[in-house]
């Protein structure tokens, strides 16, 4: 069985071993064991490749992206507010500067979850300020 969580745009699928029914528990115990196994080896890998690529993440660092996500959604929202006071439809000009502001907020907030994640799967170190 799969969960899937969704976000405003992605979907992820958490798949977990579940065993067949009409296998025997020995086999069942060692394709459990290969699974782990798998799974240990992309832990390792995701571990290694993001620990070489970013630093230790602390208190700060999700401070920053959180006032970044913040600012960005500001920025979407005050435009949106500023473009309905006009009383008239807008224009593609207007739209797509909506809809970039839309998506950089998008961005910024995936990021601050991606970086979560980092810390929660235990890929990125993270130590308290």
């Amino acid at each position: 069985m799969s969960a899937t969580r969704s976000t405003s745009v992605i979907s992820r699928s958490n798949d977990h071993f579940e065993p067949e029914p009409d296998l025997d528990p020995q086999a069942q115990r060692r394709l459990r064991g290969h699974m782990e196994q798998i799974d240990y080896i992309a832990y390792a890998a995701n571990r290694e490749v993001v620990g070489a690529a970013l630093p230790a993440a602390d208190a700060s660092t999700f401070e920053r992206l959180a006032v970044a996500a913040a600012q960005a959604r500001s920025r979407w929202l005050a435009a949106a507010l500023s473009a309905s006071e006009l009383g008239q439809p807008l224009t593609a000009d207007q739209l797509d500067q909506l809809a970039d502001l839309r998506r950089a907020f998008q961005e910024m907030s995936e990021a601050y979850e991606g970086l979560r994640r980092l810390v929660e799967r235990g890929y990125l170190n993270y130590g308290p300020t």
